[in-house]
């Protein structure tokens, strides 16, 4: 008889495009994992409204980042895809682990000072509750491990002591699940300014390769990207300290291509910068290539989408009200006649 799986479970949201950090420091793991693991994988529509969004744009955001998540190589017959909105359970179990996180713990969060100070005429109870969300968004799935960011690893620590507080007073109810952070490629940064991260929702993004961009605009940007004044014949090589912006583009290349970064410094040896971001540029174009291609193609098969919406949904809310059925018994509520 064959061991259960582990079960793992990430989300982004679709607050923005889903660009070549997004691919290259989680979804291309996550494709990979489908053999190993029992997966979810959520579109987190609900936390995008913690900041003002356009509806159409939302809608629209939603479902091209679920068909690029197919696109991506995550097959819906091994993995459970589905937009967080779609199953109750997490907006239900978000209210419940609201009343057990502390308003210190929430007060400490890096994300809503950052959030905060970038959305200083909209901070609203939402930014300030949404680690409570998010603690009920991997809760409900009972998983052994959540891949994340760096910068989400504060939420995750959070996520176990919440479900560590509940068990101590309920009995043993929730799993409690490890932070997963993938060893590769897991911080890509901005071309421009590779002191930060590469992010999905820069407005101006001409630091950012997004997985939809035409082949014609991702070596614009490559062209443009910061490297430093070095002239020496071994100008390419990888000093992520001091040359932030060389060690960034090795990175992507890397990951790109397979090759190690010491085989990078030596094809690239007397060659400069200019032929180097070019090569960059270029492997990055044939990576993505077939990703935008298929996406486009599944973003015209409307039947296709609310199909895998349903199905997804379907399957994740089996798992989901299961544990919040558990859940409202324990803290004492009448249990709903269907």
């Amino acid at each position: 008889m064959d061991e259960k799986k582990k079960v793992m479970l990430s989300g982004i949201k679709p607050s923005g495009d889903l660009t070549l950090g997004s691919y290259l420091g989680a979804i291309k793991n996550w494709a990979e994992r489908a053999e190993q693991f029992d997966c979810y994988y959520f579109m987190a529509d609900l936390h995008a409204l913690t900041t003002r969004q356009n509806p159409a744009d939302l809608r629209r955001r939603t479902l091209e980042q679920l068909a690029q998540y197919v696109a991506c190589g995550l097959d819906p017959e091994k993995n459970t895809l589905f937009i967080q909105s779609h199953v109750p359970a997490h907006a239900e179990l978000g209210w419940v682990l609201s009343c057990y996180t502390m308003f210190g713990e929430l007060s400490r969060m890096t994300q809503f000072k950052d959030k905060s100070q970038k959305n200083a005429d909209n901070i609203n109870g939402g930014l300030f509750a949404y680690p409570s969300l998010m603690a009920a968004d991997i809760l409900l799935y009972q998983p052994d491990y959540v891949p994340v960011g760096d910068d989400q690893k504060q939420h995750v620590e959070l996520t176990r002591d919440v479900a560590q507080r509940f068990n101590n007073l309920y009995g043993e109810t929730f799993r409690v699940p490890e932070p997963y952070i993938p060893k590769v490629g897991a911080r890509v940064m901005d071309l421009l300014n590779p002191e930060s991260k590469m992010s999905k929702s820069d407005d101006v993004g001409n630091g950012r390769v997004c997985l939809m961009d035409s082949p014609e605009d991702i070596m614009r940007k490559f062209k443009r990207a910061v490297t430093d004044s070095d002239t020496d014949e071994h100008c390419v090589r990888f000093d992520p300290q001091n040359k932030p912006g060389v060690a960034n583009l090795m990175q992507i290349y890397a990951a790109c291509t397979g090759r190690s970064f010491e085989e990078i410094e030596a094809e690239f040896t007397g060659q400069g910068y200019g032929a180097f971001k070019l090569a960059v540029g270029e492997s990055v174009v044939e990576m993505l290539r077939p990703i935008r291609e298929e996406a486009q193609r599944l973003m015209k098969d409307k039947a296709y989408l609310e199909d895998l919406c349903r199905t997804g949904a379907d399957r994740a809310g089996r798992i989901a009200y299961k544990t919040l059925r558990k859940v409202y018994k324990k803290v004492g509520l009448v249990a709903a006649v269907r």
